[in-house]
This record gives C-alpha cells, structure tokens and sequence, in this order.
C-alpha cells in the first residue's frame, strides 16, 4: 500500500474524517504500509511529528518524499545543492557531506519564488549545474481551500530559459515508486497507489508498473481529474476508508 499523504490522509492541519481509523485497518489487516508524499515544505521528522499528532505512528523508513531522495542523489552524485526551496525545508540538507559540483534543487518555495531567486538558479543551470525537482505537481489545495500554483510552473519556467530538463526525483517518477517498495518482498504490480492528484499520483504511479491506482474525491480533487490523464484510475472512491474497502474487497 503507497499513501499520499496531504489530501488522502490529512487537509492542513486536519485528518480527513475516516483516514486515521482506515489506516489503522491496514494495519490490522497485516498490509505494509508507505507513505509517499511529494511535499517540500515540510523536511522529514515534521511530518512524521504531524502524522503521530494525529495518532498516526509512522517509522522513519515508511515515509518518503523527494527531499530524502534529492539528499541520496546528490551524495551518490557527488554534487553540492544550490537551493530553491522552502525556508522551512532548507535544514533538511544541513550536516550532510556532498562534493563539489552544483545542482539546483527547485522545491515548492512559495513566497521565496523570486525573481532573484529564480535568476540566481537559472544563472547556476547556464553555468553547468546539474537540474534536480523534486516535484512538478502543478497545483496544490492552500490553506484557503482553493488551489495554488505548485513548483511544477516555476520547473518549466527554468527549462525554458536554460535549455535543460530537470531530473524529477518525487512523484511521478517510476524510481520514486519503485524506490518506496524497496525491502518490502513486494513486486510493483502486487502494490496500490491511493492519491488526490491524477496526474502525479494515479497516472504515474500505473505508468510505474504499479498494479492499481485510486483516486481519491478528497484534498486537490476537482471533478473530471479521472478523465484528464492516461493511465486513468483503476477506481474512483470517495475517501481513503472507500480506498481500503476496495483494496481489501479486491485482495488476493
């Protein structure tokens, strides 16, 4: 089982109803659990922090987000990041040993997408930086409940004008998918992907080899997103505790 999280499992600072107990079922049930999240606002130990006030308990390896990934990349690599993320997720790279390459690393940074900012990393691609998102969501649910603009538009803002394409290192990224059920003595095909997002969720993970893809009408859900993006969900429930009626219905 691969979770998001921000829109299946909680709305901001709220879980959604049903979520904590129909997590509490898999367990039950004996599924192993991933959570994946493509958020970069938050580094690890917060999440898992956020998800245990809830009365989710979490181990540290069941979650992934494309920050740890981005941290893996660059120490295999041998690259120092250059930076274009949240405030909130720049000590997440603090204390790590990285060589001395630059990568721009681009993240939901909201209000420190600036012009400045997004110049200073466009002048590091043109200089030879390595490229890495760690997202390319086009949208996200805000606090106000209406959708804003994800680090995917400010991703194809720095292709253009570099003339280079960006390493994806979260959702939808086959190696993200595959990288989640590592250790799990689980093939991609026996695995279920429950997310909000069509396109980042659903469809890549299906593309990813991933045997079924739910798409859920809570969080970023608009109505139509199931017909929007190929592979289409493999069913479209109401909430993540439909989700785990139909996972456990259809269990082998």
């Amino acid at each position: 089982m691969l979770l998001d999280l921000s829109g299946v499992v909680y709305d901001g600072e709220t879980p959604i109803p049903g979520a904590v107990a129909a997590i509490a079922r898999l367990r039950g049930e004996g599924l192993p659990l991933r959570f994946v999240s493509n958020t970069t606002r938050s580094p690890h130990h917060a999440i898992i922090a956020q998800l245990a006030g809830f009365g989710i308990v979490v181990g540290r390896d069941e979650l992934f987000t494309p920050a740890r990934a981005a941290i893996g990349w660059l120490a295999r690599e041998g690259c120092a990041p250059h930076l274009l993320v949240h405030p909130d997720l720049v000590p997440e790279f603090a204390g790590n040993r990285f060589g001395d390459r630059k990568a721009v690393v681009v993240g939901d940074a909201a209000e420190a997408f600036t012009y400045a900012a997004m110049n200073a990393a466009f002048r590091q691609l043109i200089d030879g930086a390595e490229f890495l998102a760690l997202a390319v969501n086009r949208t996200f649910k805000d606090a106000d409940g209406g959708l804003s603009l994800d680090a995917g538009a400010f991703v194809a803002a720095l292709e253009f004008a570099a003339g280079k394409q960006a390493t994806v290192l979260g959702k939808p990224a086959r190696d993200f998918f595959h990288a989640a059920l590592a250790g799990l003595d689980c093939l991609p095909a026996q695995a279920v992907m429950v997310g909000d997002d069509a396109e980042s969720d659903v469809a890549g993970a299906l593309r990813a080899g991933i045997g079924a893809g739910l798409l859920v009408r809570t969080g970023k859900y608009r109505a139509g997103d199931e017909s929007l993006h190929a592979p289409h969900p493999s069913a479209v429930v109401d909430d993540l505790a439909a989700a785990v009626e139909w996972i456990l219905a259809h269990r082998r």
